[in-house]
């Protein structure tokens, strides 16, 4: 069920890890950003904008994470854009036979096994680079590109709102999630991504995390910070205090220690590989 989360912006949470899709409304239909993860869940996506009247005219992903690179033929053939490189690295990632076997291989695992619709998956432009909107109809949405967590990752910024879709970044579950694939310094790319989003947040009265709770312009500063101690701890080798980890994690999110504990193992061999003091 959609929520309105500002005037024109309406939020639908998937019960799976709590996957914030986005409806923008504009003139003659409605920007859809990061739409969903199960089929069921956007079938009631494209029966809530049926009876709104207002049809998808473009869509958005935040990054190229599986999970935000979906859609349902029932929300229509709009254009569906990404930045460059997120585009760039999503036809990498497609250009692979085997990729979406994979994700379905990887999603037996879940509680969604079978329920994911991959047919349209990926299938985005990629906007000209150092474009600042993107293109449609409606309020004015600025594209805030950086590199934390995803390959030509953006936030939005719906300045005629105050909301900042912020993707996988400032949630309240999920601790930050580093891209370790062959980056020079995942950290460093991760606090500037943070500065970049802290030098907004004075415009912003709502924020959208791509998982977790929607939040207002007093948490903003606070799920910035929180990222960043969490990201200072794994730089400088302290001892970690984040509730997103450990016993006081929320029920079900258990598992996000594992995450923690991947990376920092990645770090590590990372550090000795290359040379670098602990």
């Amino acid at each position: 069920m959609l929520r309105q989360v500002a005037e024109g912006v309406l939020v639908h949470e998937s019960e799976f890890v709590q996957s914030n899709a986005v409806v923008v409304q504009g003139r003659a239909g409605v920007l859809l950003i990061d739409p969903g993860v199960t089929g069921s869940e956007i079938d009631c996506l494209a029966n809530d904008l049926r009876e709104l009247g207002q049809p998808v005219v473009a869509g958005f992903s935040t990054h190229p994470d599986w999970d935000h690179l979906l859609w349902h033929a029932r929300l229509g053939e709009a254009p569906r854009y990404g930045t460059a490189r997120c585009a760039a690295t999503v036809r990498d990632q497609l250009s692979d036979a085997g990729a979406k076997a994979r994700i379905a291989a990887h999603l037996l695992e879940t509680e969604i096994a079978g329920q994911v619709p991959l047919d349209l998956l990926g299938l985005i432009t990629g906007l000209p680079a150092e474009t600042a909107q993107i293109p449609w109809d409606g309020p004015q949405v600025r594209i805030i590109e950086h590199q934390a967590h995803a390959p030509g990752h953006a936030a939005l910024l719906i300045e005629e709102r105050g909301v900042l879709v912020a993707g996988d970044m400032l949630s309240d579950v999920l601790i930050p999630m580093l891209d370790l694939n062959d980056i020079a310094d995942p950290i460093e790319d991760y606090l500037a991504a943070l500065r970049l989003l802290e030098g907004v947040a004075g415009d912003v009265d709502v924020f959208v995390p791509g998982h977790g709770s929607v939040g207002g312009s007093d948490q903003v500063q606070a799920r910035i910070d929180q990222d960043r101690a969490y990201l200072h701890s794994l730089r400088d080798g302290r001892a970690l205090s984040d509730p997103r980890v450990g016993p006081s994690a929320k029920d079900g999110w258990e598992w996000v220690a594992g995450v923690h504990e991947g990376q920092l193992q990645r770090l590590a061999q990372r550090n000795e590989r290359d040379g670098a003091p602990r």
